[in-house]
């Protein structure tokens, strides 16, 4: 029998979390999603067939996981609200909050739990998603594998041992599509000034983004290699790279990570700030 799942939050993330886990088999009527507006929930109740209820302390009452997706401005509250109901029935949390270190999450919550924190990105929204996960002393064996059962319909599941990697995550992942979305933007611009249509010049950038990554997947060589094979002596691709090399860019992106990754510290700090 599938375990009792309740996502406190139905925001994007958590829809595309039990649409994903929907799609790979799991039954609906296993899954319970919490919001405050009430259509919200009736449009999450007519697509995907799930339970849902603007009540969380009910939402949470026969529950064998409890997912975190609300802000994590709004986590404490939400936290503290729930803690009796959660320390009654004692679940799985799994976090998907940016920022709210797995002690503090316990905390809030009345103490003892186990709890996975998890870092997905955007692309898990269309099934390509990246998650890295760390999981407190208090999580079973069981119960990690449940944790990875409930991420992985929404692309690759990576477990860190130590919670401070979380940073990381978030550096390299997490933020990680953005710094795509970035690469694409420069090449279409590129691609206009040297005389292209911006329309073929956007596809032809996005359409070799995903030819790369999908190449670099299923490939035995690492990237380093994927790239000298096509970096011919003396040719365009080799010019091309040379000066992307001889600009910074190695350089940039070790600069923008640590940047990423302090400021995900920060926040940490910041949220999980005693009274």
């Amino acid at each position: 029998m599938a375990s009792q799942v309740t996502f406190i939050g139905a925001g994007n993330m958590a829809s595309a979390i039990f649409g994903g886990m929907i799609e790979a088999g799991y039954p609906a009527k296993a899954i319970t999603a919490t919001a405050r507006r009430r259509e919200t929930l009736d449009a999450l109740e007519a697509r995907h067939g799930i339970n849902v209820a603007t009540d969380n302390d009910a939402a949470v009452a026969d529950a064998e996981v409890v997912v975190l997706s609300v802000k994590p401005q709004v986590m404490r509250g939400v936290c503290e609200q729930l803690r009796d109901a959660i320390q009654a029935r004692r679940p799985l949390i799994v976090s998907v909050a940016a920022g709210l270190s797995a002690e503090t999450l316990d905390e809030w919550l009345g103490g003892g739990l186990a709890v996975v924190r998890c870092m997905p990105n955007t692309p898990s929204l269309v099934g390509a998603g990246a998650s890295g996960l760390y999981a407190n002393a208090r999580v079973s064996e069981a119960q990690r594998r449940l944790a990875t059962d409930l991420l992985e319909p929404v692309g690759l599941v990576e477990w860190v041992e130590d919670e401070s990697l979380i940073e990381a995550v978030t550096a390299i992942s997490g933020s990680g599509p953005a710094y795509f979305f970035l690469i694409f933007e420069a090449l279409e611009e590129a691609g206009k000034r040297l005389g292209l249509p911006a329309e073929s010049a956007r596809r032809l950038a996005l359409q070799t983004g995903f030819g790369a990554a999908r190449m670099a997947q299923q490939s035995e060589f690492e990237p380093a290699q994927l790239r000298r094979q096509v970096m011919s002596p003396g040719g365009t691709t080799e010019r091309a790279v040379h000066c992307l090399e001889d600009g910074g860019l190695r350089e940039l992106f070790a600069e923008a990570t640590e940047a990423c990754a302090a400021r995900a510290r920060e926040m940490a700090a910041e949220l999980g700030k005693k009274d």
